[in-house]
């Protein structure tokens, strides 16, 4: 799951670089899997489908 996680940010063309927090090994094998995953536009809107995005909140 997180390698299509990764695979969707990568997909966004705003985003140069996702920021990956590996604290084990198999971390860092999931954000290099996720380079060789192409999402169809039918699966990303799939993936958005329930996502409702909001404004930062800033305390």
């Amino acid at each position: 799951m997180a390698q299509i996680a990764m695979a969707w940010v990568l997909r966004n063309p705003v985003v140069d670089s996702p920021i990956v927090g590996a604290t084990k090994a198999h971390h860092l094998t999931d954000g290099a899997t996720a380079l060789d995953i192409e999402l169809t536009d039918d699966e990303a809107t799939a993936l958005e489908e329930h996502y409702t995005p909001r404004e930062p909140t800033y305390f």
